[in-house]
């Protein structure tokens, strides 16, 4: 099921994971660490692959369908982690 978001909100979701979270997602996926950063709006395609990102213009940066939440859902997941462990 396709998650709907904003782009600023998708690259608060990035700049607020812990060090080595890129590599930690894209070790349990399978997938490069270049693959879950092109998610997160990066655009270097000749390391990493497209990961079903989809911008259209609008507010807050714009609305971004994410085809596969697999890679949002795991970040959401250590942010909770680290929430969790703070208190």
């Amino acid at each position: 099921m396709p998650v709907t978001t904003t782009f600023n909100e998708l690259r608060k979701v990035k700049a607020s994971l812990p060090t080595g979270s890129m590599h930690r997602i894209a070790d349990e996926l399978n997938v490069s660490v270049q693959t879950v950063r092109n998610y997160f709006g990066g655009s270097n395609y000749e390391t990493g692959l497209n990961a079903g990102l989809h911008i259209e213009p609008g507010p807050d940066g714009g609305i971004v369908v994410l085809d596969d939440p697999t890679i949002y859902n795991m970040a959401l997941a250590i942010l909770e982690e680290k929430n969790s462990a703070a208190q």
